[in-house]
Parts: C-alpha cells; sequence; structure tokens
C-alpha cells in the first residue's frame, strides 16, 4: 500500500479518538476553553447524559467573526504561537485540537461575541464534510458552544457509551474537579432542564471552604487539615484529611498543578507515602492539594488528556510534597494527641527491633497492625543502631530474682551461698514511671535515672565525634522561628559552637531565625523545639559555653523518652559493656538500703 496523506475528516476523527472518549471529554475541553477565555461564569446544560445535547455558555472573551471558521481547524489555536510558547504553558488548552476533533464526530455550533463587536456570530460545522457555515445570531458577550447526537456517524464509538446516569456521573465529575481549581469562577450544572450543581463563585480563602464543603462533603471539612507552605518558586496548599477519614475508593483525591487538574502519579505517590502506615490496607486519603511553581518547571505536553505532567526535577517535586504533608500530619498529632485514641482501637505492643527498623526508614510515621484500623505511634527517640543492640527477652537471671521477689518461700531460711546474687552482673527487675529503673546493682537494690543512663551513653558518643564535626543534615524546608532578644543574643554569642553541632541558621531580622541544616542525630526530633531547649539551656549558664556544655544539652534531648522494660534492657547491657559499675552506680538516683542476701534470708 502506499503512502498517502489522509483526507482531513478522517484526521480529525483519529484525533477525536483521544480527544474524545466520552461526553465528559468534551465537557472538559469546552470548559477549559471557557476558562483560558477569562469567563467567570459557566452553563453547562446536558441532555440524555450528553449523548443528545452538550451545552456549554460562558461570558469570556469571545471569538472575533473573522476567526470562527478558523477556530474549528485543526490545529489553531491563540494560546501559543512558537517553541518559547510550548516552553512554558500556561492556559490549560494549548493543542487545537478539540473543536475540530468534536466537530468530526458531533454537530457542533459555534455562537460568539467579543466585547468590540456589536453583533455575535454563529459557525455550524457536521462531521460528514467539515462545512463551516457562519451566519449572523443573536447573543451576548461571551461564547456558547453546543454539541448534539454525539458519535452520530461513529456508530462503533457510540455503542461504546454507557446508560445516562454513569455518563452523567462522569460529566458531574468533571465539573466537581474543576470547580475545586476555579474559586472565583460561577458553575452552574443542569441535566434534562434541572439544576443538578451550583456553585458560587467565592474570592477569598476564607470562603474556599464553603465550595469544598460542597463539593467534597461535610465529614471532609470538618476532618480537614489545612496545608500551606512555600519554598523558592514552588508552593502547596490546600488540605488534607486526617487518616481517620480515610476511604475505600480514591474518589477524594483532588490534586492540581498550576491550576490543572492531576492524576500523576508522582503526586499521588509522595501524598501516599506521607500517610504511609496511618491508613488501613486497601484504603486511599483524602485531599484537596495545589501544587504551584515556574511553568518553565513543568511539561504539560506528555500525557493525551493532560492527565498527568513531567517536572524537571521530579524529586526535589516529590520530597516537597512529601515533607509539607508528612509535617502537617505530625503537628496535627501533636496538637491533638487525643485524636488517634479516640478513632482507633487499642494497639498491640510492636517489638523494639521493628520500632527502631521503622523510626530509621525514611517514609515511618507509624504502623499499622494485622488488626485492620490499628494505629502504633511510632517511638519518637529512637537513636541509631549503632547506639543499642536490641533484644526481645528481658535477662533469665534479672526475671528469676524479680520472681524470687514476689513469691513467698514455703522454706523457713535459705542459705547464703543459694541466695548470693553475681556481684558482676546487674539485675533489671522493674520499670518505675518509665523513668527508673528497679536494679539490683553489688547485692543492693538501686533506683537507677534511665534517662541520666541514657544521656552518659550519648555524651560519651558524641565526644568521641566531636573532633571531627557532627553531620549535619540540610532541612528540605528552611524552619523560620522567632526568638527574643535575649534567645538572639545568644544565638549570635554562639554560632561557631553551634555550627560546630552541625546547626547551621540565618538572621532574617525583626527577631526571626532560618534554620538550614540541623544535625542528623537530631533528625527525629521537632526542629523548633529542640532549637530553642538548646538555646535556652545555654542562656542558663553563668559563664561561656564550651564544648561539653553544648553536647550535655544535645545528649539530654537524646536522652528525653519514655522506656519500656525491653529498652531498660538493651540500655543497661549498653552500659555495662561501656562504663564500669561504680559509675553507673553513681548514676543511682537513691539506693535503697536493703540487703537483698538478708532479704531473701528472711522468706
Amino acid at each position: 500500500m502506499s503512502i498517502q496523506i489522509l483526507p482531513a475528516r478522517l484526521a480529525n476523527q483519529i484525533a477525536a479518538g483521544e480527544v474524545v472518549e466520552r461526553p465528559a471529554s468534551v465537557i472538559k475541553e469546552l470548559v477549559e476553553n471557557s476558562l483560558d477565555a477569562g469567563a467567570t461564569r459557566l452553563h453547562i446544560e446536558i441532555e440524555k447524559g450528553g449523548a443528545k445535547t452538550i451545552k456549554v455558555t460562558d461570558n469570556g472573551s469571545g471569538i472575533v467573526k473573522d476567526e470562527l471558521t478558523l477556530a474549528l481547524s485543526r490545529h489553531a489555536t491563540s494560546k501559543i504561537h512558537d517553541l518559547s510558547d510550548l516552553e512554558a504553558i500556561t492556559s490549560l488548552g494549548f493543542r487545537g485540537e478539540a473543536l475540530a476533533s468534536i466537530s468530526s464526530v458531533a454537530r457542533l455550533t459555534l455562537t460568539s461575541r467579543p466585547a468590540e463587536q456589536e453583533n455575535a456570530w454563529q459557525a455550524y460545522a457536521q462531521g460528514r464534510d467539515m462545512e463551516v457555515v457562519v451566519k449572523p445570531a443573536a447573543h451576548p458577550i461571551g461564547t456558547t458552544i453546543e454539541v448534539q447526537d454525539l458519535f452520530f456517524n461513529t456508530p462503533a464509538r457510540r455503542k461504546f457509551l454507557r446508560t445516562e446516569k454513569t455518563e452523567f456521573t462522569h460529566i458531574d465529575e468533571v465539573i466537581r474537579r474543576i470547580a475545586l481549581a476555579k474559586f472565583n469562577v460561577s458553575f452552574t450544572l443542569t441535566h434534562n432542564g434541572k439544576v443538578v450543581r451550583q456553585y458560587r463563585a467565592v474570592n477569598n480563602k476564607e470562603q474556599y471552604i464553603k465550595r469544598i464543603g460542597q463539593i467534597c462533603g461535610q465529614p471532609f471539612v470538618e476532618q480537614a487539615i489545612e496545608v500551606e507552605c512555600q519554598h523558592g518558586d514552588m508552593q502547596l496548599w490546600g488540605w488534607i484529611a486526617n487518616p481517620s477519614y480515610h476511604r475505600v475508593a480514591n474518589d477524594l483525591c483532588y490534586s492540581y498543578v498550576n491550576g490543572r487538574m492531576m492524576r500523576d502519579k508522582l503526586i499521588n505517590h509522595a501524598i501516599r507515602q506521607a500517610f504511609a502506615d496511618r491508613l488501613p490496607l486497601n484504603t486511599y486519603p483524602a485531599f484537596v492539594l495545589f501544587v504551584e511553581l515556574d511553568h518553565k518547571e513543568v511539561d504539560v505536553n506528555v500525557h493525551p488528556a493532560k492527565h498527568e505532567v513531567r517536572f524537571h526535577q521530579s524529586r526535589y517535586v516529590h520530597d516537597f510534597i512529601y515533607t509539607v504533608c508528612h509535617q502537617a500530619l505530625e503537628d496535627n498529632v501533636q496538637n491533638q494527641p487525643s485524636l488517634a485514641q479516640h478513632q482507633v482501637q487499642p494497639a498491640e505492643e510492636v517489638s523494639f527491633e521493628a520500632q527502631v527498623a521503622q523510626q530509621l526508614s525514611p517514609t515511618h510515621t507509624g504502623t499499622v497492625t494485622a488488626r485492620e484500623g490499628t494505629y502504633v505511634k511510632p517511638l519518637q527517640h529512637v537513636r541509631e543502631p549503632s547506639s543499642y543492640q536490641s533484644t526481645n527477652v528481658v535477662n533469665s537471671n534479672a526475671a528469676d530474682v524479680y520472681q524470687q521477689l514476689m513469691t513467698p518461700y514455703q522454706q523457713t531460711s535459705v542459705s547464703a551461698n543459694e541466695a548470693h546474687l553475681p556481684e558482676e552482673e546487674i539485675q533489671l527487675l522493674h520499670i518505675v514511671e518509665q523513668r527508673f529503673a528497679l536494679i539490683a546493682l553489688n547485692g543492693k537494690l538501686q533506683l537507677l535515672s534511665l534517662t541520666k543512663l541514657c544521656q552518659l551513653i550519648e555524651s560519651t558518643r558524641l565526644q568521641q565525634q566531636w573532633h571531627t564535626g557532627l553531620v549535619s543534615q540540610p532541612l528540605l524546608l528552611p524552619i523560620a522561628i522567632s526568638l527574643s532578644k535575649e534567645q538572639l543574643g545568644c544565638f549570635n554569642d554562639n554560632i561557631d559552637l553551634l555550627q560546630q553541632a552541625g546547626i547551621v541558621a540565618h538572621t532574617l531580622g525583626g527577631g526571626k531565625l532560618q534554620i538550614r541544616q540541623y544535625p542528623a542525630i537530631l533528625r527525629n526530633e521537632s526542629v523548633s523545639d529542640s532549637f530553642m531547649n538548646i538555646i535556652d539551656g545555654l542562656i542558663q549558664l553563668t559563664e561561656t559555653a564550651t564544648d561539653n556544655d553544648l553536647i550535655g544539652l544535645i545528649s539530654l534531648q537524646l536522652a528525653q523518652r519514655d522506656f519500656t522494660l525491653a529498652t531498660a534492657e538493651v540500655l543497661i547491657q549498653q552500659a555495662s559493656t561501656t562504663f564500669q559499675q561504680e559509675k553507673i552506680s553513681k548514676i543511682a538516683l537513691n539506693s535503697i538500703d536493703v540487703d537483698l542476701t538478708s532479704l531473701l534470708n528472711q522468706f
């Protein structure tokens, strides 16, 4: 078969296969054209699910008479003119194929009047010969496009249309998605002469939540967490729902890039990663998020329906979205600590190794146990694996001693040899208030401060690393905090010492400070809270701060956590191999003046 150029009608119908999938596709293209024309009011009329009639009326800029015929030609557009325009597309449409494709598979009537024309003109095109007839008409400023008998000349495509209800459901969803992106535009949707949706324009963010409630429902609004963050030329704002408001379908997953509705895999992956294990299996988060960035940094010409884009810095965009959403969820948990308790059932205990692995994972925020919907809050202060060697089993000798203390002996006495405890071992008996350990040391009961013991271990490790400088981790999003005059003065006095610890910050003026890098060992802490604690600790010093002073403040933060029997056992084992017993004994807050051997002999 020889090569030949396809007839215009056939070429348009082939293009229509990508552009016009169903009536909802027609609605999307026509409404986006109206928005590009600056319309602030749109009226969409549908009959028979769009198979019979689709009519879109707007108050946009309109099309002049001489360009009506050209508007229905393929590859005719006013939105781009050269290659440089294609590299930074600011409009929703740009290919110039929509009207030509629609007119090739339907009967299309285009009526328009721009402000500079006294009269309106109407262009009519029918799919068979693609001939355009232009005649005068009556119409206010703006444009009306009426599409009748969709796929009348392509029966194979028409038979694939679903029921009237199904097709209108798809149309309704398209209008919902577009209405979420254009708060300043009024939308009215009618079906078979009945008004189904009416969204009034809102012009300030305080009123945005009203439209969110109309489209996403009041339950979403009640569970919504507002998100807003800007970094350089990129901004992310919108709302994410509390994880307890999870969905069994992805029906409330709305994301936009520069006002264009998206179903982009990179964006969805970043958001789901932010929720991580906070969601039960086979459920979806709910969100309405807007990404705004330089148009030159995103390529929208990579998908036939423009539902996906390609970011020039995809990793940066992914991490930015993930970090902002993850931090918003973390802040919400901290501000409302009882929320998770009310929404989920008590969680089963998770092994220490599993919690450490989860906390060190870069994407971890929690874990869902085998019981669906159960959320386990992760350890907040778990350190690197090199700090402790984890174990699940409490020392058997400690368990035996504890059992002996709690169980009466049938014998009237026990010999000293039988009751003797090895002095070279520290026996962990009990945890008190998740901060102290009741231990047997050198035959005596002692109450040991686990916080002080942990601080001693961390301080020793930091002193070994200090001469080479602590590892400093750049923050993806610099954190700005407000300081008092005294705090700012303390920062300036100790700026060199703080930089040696890995804290890099710059003053912004007006008592504000921007933190750009922070010690990697404190990556699990709240940067702002951690920094304020360090500054306040330095202020309390009566003399000039030294290396040891700052090491002490950092190690204290690493030690501030709750201990379980298993984590305390790990800590004591680590201390036993690092320090002498005399040093550990001095950390004990109080020595209980009871000889353990004598105590056992009394039974």
